[in-house]
């Protein structure tokens, strides 16, 4: 915890890019999502992409070091859905520690790698808490706007079986991202906060929000400064935001963080916003141009990518953050 706020201070540190896209890269068949134990396991599991890390872990290791060579500070581990109710979509319920564990650990494996070949360049690993694909504060049935898919009590211990696994597979930190609904988030800081208590740990943690419009809002119906209050009793390490727009559209956003927020600021937005077929257009030179102007006003500590990004973005991003310093805030310990 002591060098990474240490090294926050200093540098602006490099997140990676999206997984998904990379994984796309590889054209994968059903195959490439079993092994031996899930050869018959009867429901299709082609597009788990966390499960890869159990059935293809040369794909996961070689997409980390990618983006370690791009020049990446922090990889986040392949857990994006690696929850008992994310995992429910496949069976998989029973999966979901080896999933976390074995993510994580892929993850260390190559970041220790990359610092012991360059022991003055430091290598996190964060592990990476989705929001999962329920929420928590609204009804998914209109005709009965009191209905709920997902419990806060649910929703807390999915989380705190992917937090025990992910600790246990050696992360550094834990981020809580793409938060569309801030209950589901505040489930998982409880989480988080329980096993750090009962381990006798001190973990960081940061919490990355999602802004799903022009409005300005979470797909909950929360301002950047609403979500900002409603998490700041907690203890974190940063605050930030990503995915959903592309940098130009969420700069207002973030630059309301930064002028509001006591903690360190993160964003890793997507590649532009997506084109017809669903697909990021943005060259990394555009978007590095965008993020430049982050880095200009002093808008952030951590910067990376999210959909649609690539190593060919977190290099052409990791080069421009170099040259500029820090968000600064007084308050910030």
């Amino acid at each position: 915890m002591k060098k990474l706020t240490e090294l926050l201070h200093k540098k602006i540190l490099v997140l990676d890019g999206a997984m998904g896209t990379m994984i796309q890269r590889y054209r994968l068949e059903e195959n490439d999502f079993r092994n031996q134990d899930l050869q018959d396991h009867p429901k299709s599991l082609k597009g788990n992409n966390d499960l890869l890390s159990i059935t293809r872990p040369d794909i996961i290791k070689e997409i980390h070091t990618q983006y370690f060579e791009a020049g990446a500070d922090i990889a986040e581990t392949n857990t994006f859905s690696s929850t008992t109710i994310a995992q429910a979509d496949y069976g998989l319920e029973d999966w979901v520690y080896e999933l976390n564990y074995q993510s994580a650990k892929l993850a260390r494996e190559v970041a220790d790698e990359f610092t012991n070949e360059e022991p003055n360049k430091l290598r996190f690993v964060a592990g990476s808490i989705g929001p999962t694909n329920r929420t928590a504060s609204l009804s998914p049935d209109v005709n009965d706007p009191g209905f709920r898919a997902v419990t806060f009590e649910e929703l807390r211990v999915a989380y705190r079986q992917q937090v025990e696994a992910l600790l246990d597979g050696g992360v550094d930190m834990l981020l809580v991202e793409t938060i569309f609904d801030t209950l589901n988030a505040k489930a998982a800081l409880y989480a988080i906060d329980e096993v750090k208590v009962e381990r006798g740990i001190d973990v960081p943690v940061m919490v990355s929000g999602t802004i799903t419009d022009a409005s300005g809002r979470t797909l909950s119906g929360q301002t950047t400064e609403a979500f900002l209050i409603s998490i700041s009793h907690m203890d974190l390490l940063s605050v930030g935001l990503n995915c959903a727009l592309g940098a130009a559209q969420l700069r207002p956003y973030l630059k309301i963080l930064s002028e509001k927020s006591d903690f360190f600021v993160s964003a890793h937005p997507n590649a532009g916003l997506p084109n017809e077929f669903g697909q990021y257009d943005e060259t990394p030179e555009k978007m590095a141009a965008q993020i430049e102007e982050f880095l200009k006003e002093g808008l952030v500590n951590i910067i990376g990518g999210c959909c649609g990004t690539t190593p060919e973005h977190i290099a052409a991003i990791a080069d421009l953050a170099s040259k500029y310093d820090p968000r600064k805030k007084e308050e910030l310990v």
